[in-house]
């Protein structure tokens, strides 16, 4: 209770609740506008948050990710557009209900089971950091190098498309993580007499350069009108009572899914809301109702994908490890911020952490506030041009790099990884995890130095410390079980929203 009242003191300070509200604000604007999506967002405005104070920057960044889960819902419910790809199973049912003139009780059971779900969650996250961390603080360094690797190749298992191409792109992300300065010895490497590379690749420059302005270039080349906006049908917000009655258990179900499979490095959140989905149409009274408007489609997933987006920060507070791009990005602002994530911050930095959780309850409550009275401004913001866009996106982008560091080679970075992340996405490639492995690649060898040094240069060492074996045998064992025909097929069936 202590450290509650402290976070929620921290929280409720003036300049934390304000810009608590700019970030859940924009992230729905954002999960609203298709093809912008959290990723890119927090790529864009990490570099303005560098003058904030650090929780005050988390929480800001905080917002905008879990505030996209609740906007992704409206335009997938009101024109079949979803926002965000954890929002494309809520279209089945939620567009065919707006379209039976419906969307008022589709919207409402998102935002109820979204609020419930996030609520809840926040609680496990409460509850479950602590001891997890309590836990961390007893892996050595070979503990830590299986942990890292098993994160990986758990991402790779979960990350649409080829396995292949998704085990390239780790690669690549850590050969890029490895440009600068050795760790120990402080030779240069793969800096190509370029002095801007002694320090590594600028980590902004990377995520703004292959999620913000390759997508930008994505959308350039595939641009198509959307479907006419249902907005003006919207009525009745308010679920009947027999609607209330058939949310409520796939409100728990997905709950307890997405809280389960947020923790999941990789797209645990997408895969939650279609798990709760396949669960949902397994368990109902009347299964022939989904994809013809059925309000548990709408209920269960929604709930799933918001409890699982605040589950994935779990890993990130408890070990310093990402589930997601997002929490990458996220990685980059403690960084920057002075502050090395994991097992050290509940003790180091309590007002941080517990701030950040409260903060949580804080912006799930006010998206709910927000969602259902600005559906119609929401569903405007879809009638901008791109075109109009766009350059006001790049724009942005290009002023907070160049500010990080008043440094023009940043800007050339930007260029350069936009024009590689596009390549990657027309040749099937996922970005994401490029940029786990990027984040992770410095982790990742520095512990296994730093375990060889320790053990005498004895690979050993990784087999004969219990937990480091464990999490191999499971890396392996999870890498084997990607490949099998059967679960590669079942794979492909989840991830269909591309």
């Amino acid at each position: 209770m202590e450290n509650l009242i402290l976070g929620f003191s921290t929280a409720l300070l003036v300049q934390n609740v304000v810009w608590c509200f700019a970030g859940v604000l924009l992230g729905t604007a954002v999960g609203v506008l298709p093809g912008i999506g959290p990723t890119a967002t927090v790529a864009m405005l990490l570099p303005i948050t560098f003058g904030f104070e650090p929780v005050t920057a988390l929480i800001m960044l905080a917002g905008i990710y879990y505030g996209a889960q609740y906007g992704g819902s409206t335009t997938a419910i009101l024109i079949n557009l979803p926002g965000e790809s954890s929002a494309a199973v809520t279209a089945l049912d939620g567009h065919e209900m707006a379209r039976r003139g419906r969307a008022g009780p589709a919207l409402a059971a998102a935002a109820i089971g979204s609020f419930v779900a996030g609520t809840v969650a926040t609680v496990i996250l409460a509850v479950a950091a602590p001891p997890l961390a309590a836990v961390a603080l007893r892996f050595g360094p070979a503990d830590y190098f299986a942990l890292v690797l098993f994160g990986l190749i758990i991402s790779i298992a979960l990350a649409r498309g080829s396995t292949l191409k998704a085990l390239a792109m780790i690669f690549l992300g850590i050969l890029l993580g490895t440009v600068g300065q050795d760790i120990y010895t402080g030779t240069p490497r793969f800096v190509l007499d370029r002095r801007e590379l002694y320090g590594g690749i600028d980590f902004v420059s990377v995520a703004v350069g292959l999620f913000g302005v390759a997508e930008i270039l994505r959308n350039l080349s595939s641009s198509s009108p959307g479907p006419p906006a249902l907005a003006g049908r919207v009525a009745h917000l308010w679920p009947t009572a027999a609607d209330r009655r058939r949310i409520v258990a796939p409100i728990l179900r997905g709950t307890g899914l997405g809280s389960a499979l947020g923790v999941l490095p990789g797209g645990g959140h997408v895969l939650a809301s279609f798990t709760s989905y396949a669960v949902e149409k397994r368990v109902s009274r009347r299964p022939a109702e989904f994809g013809h408007g059925a309000i548990e489609g709408v209920a269960g997933p929604e709930s799933a994908n918001n409890a699982a987006a605040q589950t994935s920060f779990i890993p990130l507070l408890t070990l310093g490890l990402p589930a997601h791009p997002v929490m990458a990005l996220m990685v980059g602002a403690f960084i920057v911020h002075g502050i090395t994530p994991g097992p050290n911050v509940i003790d180091d930095e309590p007002a941080l952490f517990w701030g950040l959780i409260a903060s949580m309850w804080i912006g799930n409550l006010m998206l709910v506030l927000l969602n259902l009275p600005l559906i119609g401004i929401w569903v405007r913001l879809l009638r901008v041009p791109y075109q109009v866009l766009f350059p006001m996106i790049v724009l942005f982008a290009v002023i907070g790099t160049y500010s990080l560091a008043f440094n023009a080679f940043d800007v050339y970075a930007i260029a350069v990884f936009g024009v590689l992340g596009y390549v990657l996405i027309t040749c099937g490639c996922e970005p994401a995890p490029l940029l786990l492995g990027f984040v992770l690649g410095p982790l990742l060898e520095e512990n296994l130095r730093r375990a060889l040094i320790i053990s005498r240069g004895d690979p050993m060492v990784f087999l004969t410390r219990p937990i480091s074996a464990t999490l191999l045998f499971l890396a392996a064992a999870a890498l084997v079980v990607t490949v099998l025909p059967a679960v590669r097929r079942r794979r492909d069936e989840v991830f269909t929203e591309e």
